[in-house]
Formats: structure tokens, C-alpha cells, sequence
């Protein structure tokens, strides 16, 4: 690890104050950004989407509870997943703890896949997971909100991901898509975010960027997958070890440096 500079105590002390300034000008524009957030246009769902869940089959409005928001993470868990993917796992580590808050501060959360809940509940019980998981393996959910992907769009090369649409090989990405449900029940979609976008939601990335290490992720990949593992697999996993995310040898070097796949 490279040493930084040693100084005395009031250069330390004129460095970090200077820093500070950048800091608190991230800290501005970072909400400037949230306010412009709130004020992008809503989409209408039309649709009468079913999920199933654990309670049995729910429509989209079921899922929003007694809230007016929600939140719906895209995990990368496709039919027959048996790799689970180290990236939407690590994120979804981080959903229980704010869940406590956000469920009184009129916000549901759920996490849906593709997958059928059969499939899905056993990960979640070894992974400790409270949240709602769903899957919407009989409705058109994930595909109409461009994060699954039909083995005729990517023949095709037609598939559209973070408002971009480019050939990919990978039949499941991960996202967030919000919803709003106003007093006549009628749903919008308010706002989605893809990629490297999801970093917002893994709050062990703040405390790394902290550190004199940082995320350290100088490995083969340059992102995640150097270090990540699934929480109970810190023993004894290679690095490099395949997941259900997507081949890494067919990655280009500048999607491995995303802490969610692109």
C-alpha cells in the first residue's frame, strides 16, 4: 500500500478543512440532484400485473400495502439460477436495516425476480433475509421494465438497459423502479435506476471509501467481484468463481469496474 505524506498536526489539520469543502459541495449537489429527482415526469402503469408471493398471488397495487410508494429492487435470479449473484446479494444485505425505517415513512420495499418463489425462498432463508421476495415468473414485470431480457432480444442484439440499447448476452440485470399509487389506486412509475446506480443502496461502500484502502478492488475485474462474496461464503471462495450474473470472460473491462453488472 502506497504511504501518503506525513505532515504535522496543523498541516493535517489545513489539509482535511480544505477537503471538507468538497465534501459539503458534494454534499449540495448530491441533493440538488434528489430534487430534480422528484420532479421527472410519471410513467402510467397500465398493466394488471400478478406476482406470487408468500401470501399468495398479489397484483401490483397489493404490494404497495397501506403506503402511497414503492420500491422495487430487481434481483438477478433468473428460472433454474443455481450461481447466486454476489452483487444483488450484497445489495440486498443492506435492505432489512433500512426497511425498519422506511416501512413508517410510507414506503414499501419489495425485491422481485423472475425465478418462481419456489426457487427463491431457500436463498432467502440460508441468506437470513426478512424483506418481501416475489417473483413475477408469470407476468411480463421484469421485461417491461427493461431488467429481463427474451433469448430473442439478445439474438436480436435488442435490448434496452439504463435508457441504452446495445447487444448483451446476460437474460437478467439489476435495477431499482419506484412507483407511486395516488388516492384513485392508479400507479405511476416514478423513477428507475440501473447499473452502477445501484452503489446508492450499499451503504458498506461509504465506510470503504473511508479507509486509506478504499474499495480496493485492484484484482482481475476491477470491481466488485475481486473482493464481494456471498455474506456466509467469506471462507474458502475463490475469487473469480462464476455466479448467475452473467460469464465474466464475455464482461468488457470497463462493465467490470460496476459494483451491479451492465
Amino acid at each position: 500500500m502506497h504511504r501518503n505524506k506525513i505532515v504535522s498536526r496543523e498541516d493535517w489539520f489545513q489539509a482535511h478543512k480544505a477537503h471538507l469543502a468538497r465534501e459539503k459541495e458534494l454534499t449540495r449537489f448530491r441533493e440538488r440532484i434528489a430534487a430534480e429527482r422528484r420532479e421527472l415526469p410519471w410513467l402510467k402503469i397500465r398493466k394488471d400485473y400478478v406476482f406470487e408471493t408468500e401470501q399468495g398471488p398479489k397484483r401490483l397495487t397489493d404490494l404497495f400495502g397501506t403506503n402511497s410508494q414503492l420500491i422495487v429492487y430487481h434481483f438477478m435470479f433468473g428460472p433454474g439460477c443455481v450461481n447466486h449473484c454476489e452483487g444483488c446479494s450484497f445489495l440486498a444485505d443492506h435492505i432489512d436495516g433500512a426497511n425498519q425505517h422506511l416501512r413508517h415513512h410510507d414506503v414499501s420495499l419489495v425485491v422481485v425476480s423472475r425465478a418462481p418463489l419456489a426457487e427463491l425462498l431457500p436463498y432467502k432463508q440460508r441468506m437470513g433475509w426478512k424483506f418481501d421476495w416475489v417473483s413475477s415468473y408469470a407476468s411480463d414485470f421484469n421485461f417491461d421494465m427493461q431488467v429481463s431480457f427474451t433469448d430473442k432480444q439478445i439474438a436480436a442484439g435488442d435490448t434496452t438497459y439504463n435508457f441504452e440499447t446495445r447487444p448483451r448476452t446476460s437474460k437478467e440485470l439489476p435495477g431499482t423502479s419506484v412507483f407511486y399509487r395516488d388516492e384513485n389506486r392508479d400507479i405511476f412509475l416514478t423513477f428507475m435506476s440501473r447499473a452502477r446506480g445501484g452503489e446508492a443502496q450499499i451503504g458498506a461502500y461509504d465506510y470503504l471509501d473511508m479507509t486509506p484502502k478504499g474499495r480496493n478492488e485492484n484484482g482481475p475485474y476491477h470491481g466488485l467481484m475481486d473482493w464481494v462474496r456471498l455474506h456466509d461464503e467469506y471462507q474458502g471462495k475463490q475469487a473469480g468463481q462464476a455466479s448467475c450474473c452473467e460469464e465474466r470472460s464475455r464482461r468488457p473491462k470497463h462493465a467490470l469496474r460496476l459494483p451491479l453488472i451492465v
